[in-house]
C-alpha cells in the first residue's frame, strides 16, 4: 500500500470518527481498525493524536484558504474604488467552499461539524493551531468584514461574526438531514449550493442589524416623554 493512501485511509476513518463521535471519544485504536491500518502506522505518519486532528482540518483548511484568498484577489481587482459588501464576502466564504473538491458526498457536513466540536469540545492545541497556521487569511477576512462595517462596535461585530458562525455550522453540518426534511415535506430536492445561498443574506442581514440596545425600548420612551413633561 502506497504511503500516500495509508495516509489518506487514516485521515478519511479519522475525520469521519471525529465528526461522529467527538474528539474525546474517538481513541485511535478506533480509527486504525476503520482504516484497516496497524497503530505503528498513525505513529509513523503523525506522530500523535493531537497532530492526526490538526491533519484532519489541515487537509482542508490549507486549500480552501488558497481558494478564498484567490476569491477576495478577485473580488478587490474589480473595477470601481468601493468597499466590499458583507454580502459579497459572504458569498466568497462559503462559495469557496462548496465549490472545493470533496472525497465524499458529506465532505461539507462533516467537516463543518468538526469545526463547531473545535470550538465546543476542550481542544486548546488545535485552536491554538488553527489561530496560527491560518492566521493571514483569518486576518484578511476580519479586514474586509470590518470595512464592510462600519457601524459596529468591535464587541458588536465580535458577537454577531459567532451568531454568524454558529448558524452556518449548524446549517452546513446538517444539510444532509434539512434537505431529507424538506424532501420529505414538499418533494423538493436542494443542492448544496443553494443552501449555501439562500444562507448569505440570512447571515449577511444579521450582521448588519440595527443595534437593539441602542434603541429605546418603548416603555423606556414614554417614561422619558412623561418625565419631560
Amino acid at each position: 500500500m502506497a504511503q500516500s493512501d495509508t495516509v489518506d485511509r487514516i485521515l478519511d476513518a479519522a475525520e469521519e470518527l471525529f465528526a461522529d463521535r467527538g474528539f474525546a471519544e474517538t481513541s485511535l485504536r478506533m480509527i486504525t481498525s476503520k482504516a484497516g491500518v496497524n497503530l505503528a502506522a498513525v505513529n509513523y505518519h503523525f506522530g500523535s493524536k493531537n497532530a492526526l486532528i490538526q491533519s484532519v482540518f489541515a487537509r482542508f483548511l490549507t486549500p480552501y484558504s488558497a481558494t478564498l484568498d484567490r476569491e477576495f484577489d478577485e473580488l478587490e481587482a474589480r473595477p470601481g474604488d468601493r468597499v466590499l459588501t458583507v454580502e459579497e464576502i459572504l458569498g466568497a466564504v462559503t462559495g469557496s467552499a462548496v465549490r472545493m473538491p470533496q472525497r465524499n458526498e458529506r465532505g461539507i457536513s462533516i467537516f463543518m461539524r468538526l469545526l463547531g466540536l473545535a470550538y465546543t469540545q476542550s481542544q486548546g492545541h488545535l485552536r491554538e493551531y488553527l489561530e496560527e497556521e491560518y492566521r493571514e487569511i483569518f486576518s484578511r477576512f476580519m479586514s474586509l468584514l470590518k470595512q464592510a462595517t462600519p457601524q459596529l462596535t468591535s464587541v458588536d461585530r465580535y458577537w454577531r461574526i459567532q451568531f454568524m458562525l454558529g448558524a452556518t455550522a449548524f446549517t452546513m453540518s446538517s444539510s444532509d438531514a434539512l434537505r431529507d426534511i424538506l424532501h420529505t415535506k414538499t418533494g423538493v430536492e436542494t443542492p448544496i449550493q443553494e443552501i449555501a445561498a439562500r444562507l448569505i443574506p440570512f447571515l449577511a442581514a444579521g450582521m448588519q442589524a440595527p443595534d437593539l440596545m441602542m434603541v429605546p425600548r418603548p416603555e423606556a420612551t414614554v417614561s422619558a416623554n412623561r418625565a419631560a413633561d
